[in-house]
């Protein structure tokens, strides 16, 4: 197939590239300077164009662009950034894909279990309602930016994506030096629920998406047994036989990150449902095994 991904450079794109092109399809990646080789295209979310030419042919696009949630403090500029990445460059590209004689089979776009705000203890699916604040308002306008793709009968679906486990990039990856040096420890009371996926899994769960006709709307990505931080934190010690003593207090927490800390302190327990249900099967679906498949 001839695959289109904008967001490539990032974790999750770059695995996916790699994970496509060793199986002999064909990437497009969608880049936002001026195109330089063969396989790239240019686009610009936040002008909304994007060189429609290089789409042709393809059999589904993936977009798993956006500025990271956690990358920076959450001043009311970035928060704005986080937003406009994200709605600006989803309503972009499903606008293109609307326009073209032939558009492709599958639009598979990004999403996250932010959609379903703080849910304490109670296990979620796709079934349940957004929840309230500042990321599951982001989430909802996300998906809506899709609309075109959908009207034009391209089937649409919203991988709504976990903390993803890896130790190349992403938040998890700042903890392993972290633990590794003996420093680790629960975040706040540890009683929140985070709802995590290995990368390799999380890669394969994509691949399912383009593949798996009867798909669409919301399918979340995340193991099948959320944790809670206490249970996160004691495998994190296991794993990398090192102690865990230094708990981070959430008031310093709020200090440090400011408004983000409320999404970190939150509970997310959010349960695959979906992707279970359409026969995928996951190769990591315990912590530990989690775990070590990142340290390799």
């Amino acid at each position: 197939m001839r695959i289109a991904v904008a967001g490539s450079s990032g974790l999750i794109g770059t695995a996916l590239t790699h994970s496509l092109r060793t199986d002999g399809h064909e990437v497009v990646r969608l880049v936002r300077r001026p195109a330089r080789d063969a396989d790239e295209v240019q686009w610009d979310p936040k002008e909304g164009r994007v060189e429609t030419a290089g789409l042709v042919g393809c059999s589904a696009v993936v977009n798993l662009a956006g500025a990271g949630i956690a990358d920076h403090r959450w001043t009311d500029a970035y928060k704005r950034e986080i937003r406009d990445s994200r709605v600006w460059g989803t309503a972009t590209l499903a606008e293109a894909i609307a326009s073209l004689d032939t558009p492709p089979d599958v639009f598979v776009n990004a999403s996250a279990i932010g959609f379903y705000g703080d849910t304490g203890d109670r296990a979620v699916d796709e079934s349940a309602p957004p929840g309230y604040g500042f990321l599951p308002t982001v989430c909802v306008e996300w998906e809506e930016a899709a609309a075109a793709a959908e009207e034009a009968g391209v089937r649409t679906v919203f991988p709504r994506t976990g903390l993803v486990v890896s130790a190349k990039g992403g938040a998890w990856a700042k903890l392993f030096p972290l633990f590794r040096a003996g420093l680790g420890g629960r975040v706040g009371d540890g009683r929140q629920y985070w709802s995590y996926i290995a990368l390799q899994d999380h890669v394969a769960a994509l691949r399912h998406l383009i593949d798996t006709e009867e798909l669409s709307g919301p399918v979340n990505l995340t193991a099948p047994r959320p944790l809670t931080n206490r249970e996160v934190t004691a495998a994190m010690g296991r794993v990398l036989r090192r102690p865990t003593p230094f708990p981070v207090p959430a008031a310093a927490l709020k200090l440090v990150l400011g408004e983000l800390s409320g999404d970190v302190l939150a509970s997310q327990r959010v349960v695959p449902a979906r992707l279970l249900e359409s026969g995928f099967a996951f190769r990591y679906p315990g912590i530990d095994d989690t775990l070590r498949a990142a340290l390799r």
